[in-house]
């Protein structure tokens, strides 16, 4: 598991955007987020609440990435639906899920399952861990990811 202040693997992977590689976006602040899947409500909402502060991110040169193990076509597919401005990352081999330590066991309805655990990561520009979010609640969440950069001069 990765601990704040250490350096961040360089994870490289397929997104909406193309290939990614962590190691590439260096110099900027890096705003990696696990939701558990596409389409859903919360998952949804969280989208759409980095969606709509895309500006606020991007005037500190932040690059948001969210990540879950659904395919590319599921991401193409929940990235035109929301309009969503930032590439998901898809990671059906769990690489980046498990660099960052966001698979746990979850319960459903009476049963167990392994389940990415909704978690937010923002990298500096020096590419070491910053500031890490576990169990996020949706509601605001985009948001006080925004004050810590903003907080961080990052």
């Amino acid at each position: 598991m990765i601990a704040v202040g250490q350096t961040v693997p360089d994870l490289r992977g397929v997104s909406t955007a193309g290939a990614v590689r962590l190691r590439d976006l260096r110099g900027r602040p890096v705003v990696v987020y696990f939701y558990p899947k596409d389409h859903t409500p919360g998952c949804t909402r969280e989208a759409q609440e980095f969606r709509d502060l895309a500006a606020e991110f991007a005037r500190h040169d932040a690059v948001v990435l969210g990540v879950s193990r659904d395919s590319l076509a599921a991401h193409e597919s929940f990235r035109t639906k929301h309009k969503l401005t930032f590439a998901l990352v898809s990671d059906p081999d769990e690489v980046w899920c498990k660099a960052f330590d966001v698979i746990r066991e979850k319960v459903l309805y009476g049963r167990r399952h392994l389940g990415v655990v909704r978690s937010t990561f923002l990298i500096g520009p020096d590419g070491r861990l910053r500031r890490e979010w576990r169990g996020v609640k949706v509601p605001g969440h985009a948001a006080a990811v925004l004050a810590a950069l903003t907080e961080s001069g990052a």
